[in-house]
């Protein structure tokens, strides 16, 4: 037990942030003081600020000795993989390191930077993400990034958690008040795809995203393009003005094709044109974009920064698409965004994925200003064995409101995870790959 001879306040203020008195002596009501100079009303606010200066400085005695112990991924239906990081403080967080289709390959780059991280303070965000990045000489692409990304993304839900607080109020506050998402549908035929936006419509979304061809081949037929634009047409004829959508042509159309596909599909007004080309031919998006109307989209298949670098500078994109589970996460994200902004580059985080996923383009959404539109999955066709919150507790907080989602009001990501279901699902992992494709000639075709 330690005595003080106190005058006023900041003398022990300062006595306890030099580590004089210790974490069991600042219990209030343990230390004794004698020689209060002080009147009532000054002893009262010098008991609060007490109690809140104990308060901090248990908090910076937990950060500093947190250590993180374990990494533990589940791969689990319909496509996903979650991972939990366990820390020595018995605070966890939750990611979703994933490539959809290379699912045991990301796992095993997940364990591949287990050496980076058992041992060290979650709270260095971004010194662990530069060693797992720069510190394997080889660095980039869609596997590792993918790794990088879930354990980033569960760095910041054990840091948010530790402070009590999302994870969007570490990195700035909220710039809006809530977010608009859109949903996939799938199928082909013009029929299918009018029920499935009828039934999102009913859900409350009224913004979409479509197929938006069949695979073409590199000078395809007028008997093709006229097929993917009929289609568009008779979805536009269904529902007039009264919803959005883009349309995706997944990089499975030539540069050559593109234009005539975009020029063909003007009178139909789509929100975007999504990898009108594959990432590897950026080069034609500033062509493309000088040739259509249509805003363009892309940034699935880019993994970080440096990727989006060369976009941003040669132009042609009007939204960029990082996805949050492939490219390097919210760290990476952050920076991926605010480049885009500077380029007045309009963001749309790509996630087909589950709630993790979700959670964490959230938190990028409501601290970017240029942040207009978040994919989700709900309903999605890929989506077979699980839907996107069968593993959650918290459901009520993805609600979605006339197509919008506000800001998850808990701790970290704001996601409270079903382990127990999670780790049940992960004893009957799921193998999905996407299907392979062929052209008429027996040649493979883009996906």
């Amino acid at each position: 037990m330690v005595i003080i001879n106190l005058f006023n306040v900041d003398i022990f203020r300062q006595r306890l942030r030099s580590g004089m008195v210790t974490d069991a002596d600042a219990e209030f009501g343990t230390v004794h003081v004698f020689h209060f100079h002080m009147g009532i009303h000054e002893l009262f606010i010098f008991a609060v600020q007490l109690i809140r200066l104990h308060s901090c400085w248990s908090l910076e005695h937990l950060t500093a000795s947190m250590k993180i112990t374990k990494l533990t991924t589940y791969r689990i239906a319909p496509r996903w993989m979650l991972l939990k990081i366990d820390t020595d403080a018995g605070i966890v967080g939750w990611g979703e390191p994933i490539i959809e289709g290379r699912a045991r390959t990301v796992e095993m780059a997940v364990q591949e930077m287990q050496p980076y991280l058992i041992g060290q303070d979650p709270a260095r965000i971004n010194d662990l993400w530069h060693a797992m990045y720069r510190g394997g000489f080889y660095r980039g692409g869609s596997i590792l990034m993918s790794a990088i990304a879930g354990i980033d993304q569960a760095l910041w839900d054990i840091k948010g958690k530790v402070h009590g607080v999302p994870v969007y109020q570490l990195l700035g506050g909220l710039v809006r008040d809530r977010m608009k998402t859109y949903s996939w549908v799938g199928g082909d035929r013009p029929s299918d795809v009018i029920a499935g936006i009828t039934s999102l419509r009913n859900a409350g979304f009224d913004t979409f995203k479509l197929n938006g061809t069949e695979e073409l081949g590199m000078i395809d037929s007028a008997m093709a393009i006229d097929a993917a634009v009929e289609r568009i047409a008779e979805i536009r004829a269904a529902f007039g003005s009264t919803i959005e959508f883009g349309i995706d042509f997944h990089g499975r159309v030539s540069a050559p094709m593109a234009k005539v596909l975009l020029r063909e599909l003007e009178p139909y007004r789509p929100l975007f044109v999504e990898e009108p080309v594959l990432a590897e031919q950026a080069e034609y998006y500033p062509r493309l974009a000088n040739s259509t109307s249509i805003p363009l989209a892309a940034g699935e298949r880019m993994y970080s920064r440096f990727d989006f670098k060369n976009v941003f500078h040669q132009g042609g994109l009007s939204i960029v698409q990082p996805d949050l589970s492939h490219a390097g996460g919210i760290t990476e994200c952050c920076k991926i965004a605010a480049m885009a902004e500077a380029y007045e580059i309009a963001l749309a985080p790509h996630c087909p994925l589950g709630p993790i996923a979700l959670a964490a383009c959230l938190q990028v959404d409501f601290v970017s200003h240029n942040a207009v539109l978040q994919e989700q999955s709900i309903g999605i066709h890929y989506n077979q064995g699980a839907e996107l919150l069968d593993y959650v507790i918290n459901r009520e907080d993805f609600k979605i409101t006339n197509g919008y989602i506000a800001p998850f009001p808990k701790p970290g990501l704001g996601v409270e995870i079903d382990e127990e279901r999670v780790i049940a699902a992960s004893l009957n992992p799921p193998d999905w790959r996407n299907p392979l494709w062929r052209h008429a000639d027996g040649s493979v075709a883009e996906w």
